[in-house]
């Protein structure tokens, strides 16, 4: 509806720019400057001179009105078109980013990745506002000016379409270089934008190395590219609008040398010519905007094809056609023959056959970069293997869906992600119901409760990004409670302890011991003989 009453107002106020000249056109051939040849409506002929002169200025005011009108409902329109739209376009592409699989995760930049979601995106906002859709309706008026033209004097008509062609000369010399100069500008900013986040998440190490002037000349020298860019780009802009101007004015001085010898050999009024002169200046108007908004344009060209490129990556792990939703499982966990590679062709796992009963403890061992990582991803399809299958309770996980295996699969890290939110929202973030006593009875199982309570407002404490306000120890410790939390069947625990001093150690384990209860867990170690416990242990050594 919106769309249709934007295009509504264009269609009126396009009509009512080609009814402008006229109230001029017969105040000035009947009583300005009356001539035999001019052409009236009977009732216009009975009036008085200044009758003539009133209904001029009153139609020439409604006719202003309306078009005022008529170009408000068209800008609010195509505005909120263009939002409604592109705002949906954004949240795709966010749930898109969010299902790309982590092999395209660990090679993107995510300040890059920041720039197209909100930069790119927000570009294509202002640009389908105010260039794109009005756009339609300059090609709209163009086309209406160009006909009434011809209607009105074909051999001026003439004098324009032959000089039309001039037009595309600049605009073609000149586009093309616009648009790849938009193009590295954006992919600049991108970089850019990658190098701050990430100088932004290292503060510590960057001060304790002393890197500050190292980041802020890297970050100098490509603003100053930039900067180039954008002169040369502004340079390259300005000469199109230049000559674009120049060919206006060509045509222009064509049309009133020709009109005027026309009014003289009496084929054409003058009120005729002033309104092929407004005709003239209303279709030379979409060309002059179209000028206007080149760089605009180019600029969304650009960002378009940086969104669309996002949105033409394809996960590496997807939901299969016949999908169904997982039930809950026991927690069995077989790897049947399997072989898995990264990317690069670099085999991580082979000949991998390992039987896990429901409800095991399962110490996972291994030098760094033997693969044991890399193992326990393929649970929650992180990675689907090469060869060979995953199963659990009998059944290959890629049988499931996505959302409802990862469900009953929890994880705790060594390096814990906490988001800036409160204590109380962290823990519950893989169970937003959970109410606040079962927030409570996790954060006690994984003994986190009294140190939150010690914080300033218990639960409520709101944390710093990435969970900077709290210990190492006291972040895993809530991890473990999110897991307790979490309705899953299987718990993977990736080198929870990793850079903890013993106490903290120990009071990690003991909380993650307690945690584990029922579930089939995973414990990837380097100190296997803290946990004596364990139903099974597996060594991986060069995959």
């Amino acid at each position: 509806p919106a769309l249709a009453g934007a295009f509504g107002a264009l269609f009126l106020g396009v009509l009512m720019r080609a009814l402008q000249p006229w109230p001029l056109k017969f105040l000035l051939d009947t009583v300005i400057l009356p001539t035999p040849e001019a052409v009236a409506p009977a009732w216009w002929t009975r009036l008085t001179p200044m009758e003539m002169v009133a209904a001029a200025s009153i139609a020439y005011l409604l006719i202003l009105g309306i078009r005022s009108v008529c170009l408000y409902y068209e800008k609010v329109g195509f505005a909120v078109v263009g939002n409604r739209v592109l705002t949906r376009v954004r949240a795709d592409l966010f749930r898109h980013i969010q299902g790309l699989s982590l092999s395209f995760h660990n090679r993107a930049r995510s300040g890059d990745l920041l720039v197209r979601v909100m930069g790119d995106i927000g570009m294509l906002k202002q640009i389908s506002v105010t260039a794109l859709m009005p756009l339609i309706g300059n090609v709209l008026v163009l086309t209406l000016m160009t006909g009434l033209m011809l209607w009105l004097n074909w051999k001026l008509a003439l004098v324009v379409l032959v000089s039309a062609p001039l037009y595309w000369i600049p605009t073609l010399r000149f586009g093309k270089r616009i648009r790849n100069v938009s193009r590295e500008q954006r992919k600049r900013e991108g970089r850019m934008a990658a190098g701050t986040m990430e100088m932004i998440g290292s503060m510590q190490t960057v001060q304790t190395l002393g890197l500050e002037d190292a980041f802020a000349e890297k970050f100098t020298r490509d603003d100053r590219k930039s900067l180039r860019e954008g002169v040369k780009f502004r340079r390259l802009l300005a000469k199109l609008r230049g000559t674009v101007q120049l060919m206006t004015g060509v045509s222009t001085a064509a049309v009133l040398f020709f009109g005027t010898w026309l009014v003289l050999e009496g084929e054409l009024t003058a009120g005729g010519l002033l309104v092929f002169l407004s005709y003239l200046r209303a279709a030379f108007k979409p060309l002059a905007n179209f000028t206007k908004y080149s760089g605009r344009v180019a600029k969304a060209s650009a960002a378009s094809d940086r969104v669309i490129d996002l949105f033409e990556r394809e996960p590496d792990v997807r939901d299969l056609p016949d999908a169904v939703e997982a039930p809950k499982f026991r927690g069995a966990v077989r790897f049947e023959g399997v072989h898995f590679s990264h990317v690069d062709g670099h085999e991580i796992l082979r000949e991998v056959d390992v039987d896990i009963p429901a409800g095991s403890l399962v110490l996972v061992t291994g030098e760094s970069g033997a693969g044991k990582s890399s193992l326990l991803e393929l649970i929650p399809r992180l990675h689907d293997p090469d060869v060979g299958r995953v199963t659990i309770d009998d059944e290959d996980i890629r049988a499931y869906t996505l959302r409802s295996l990862r469900r009953q699969v929890g994880f705790v890290m060594q390096d814990t992600m906490l988001f800036a939110i409160s204590i109380r929202d962290n823990i519950a973030l893989a169970c937003p119901d959970a109410s606040d006593e079962a927030v409570e009875a996790a954060a006690r199982l994984a003994a986190a409760h009294d140190f939150i309570m010690a914080q300033p407002e218990g639960y409520e404490t709101l944390v710093g990004e990435r969970g900077v306000t709290l210990s190492v120890g006291q972040r895993q410790r809530i991890a473990v409670a999110r897991a307790a939390l979490a309705d899953s069947r299987i718990l993977i625990l990736d080198e929870p302890t990793t850079g903890l001093d013993d106490d903290n150690a120990s009071a990690v384990l003991d909380a993650l011991l307690r945690a584990t209860g029922d579930r089939t867990s995973f414990l990837i170690t380097h100190e296997p003989e803290r946990i004596p416990k364990a139903d099974l242990h597996l060594h991986v050594e060069n995959g």
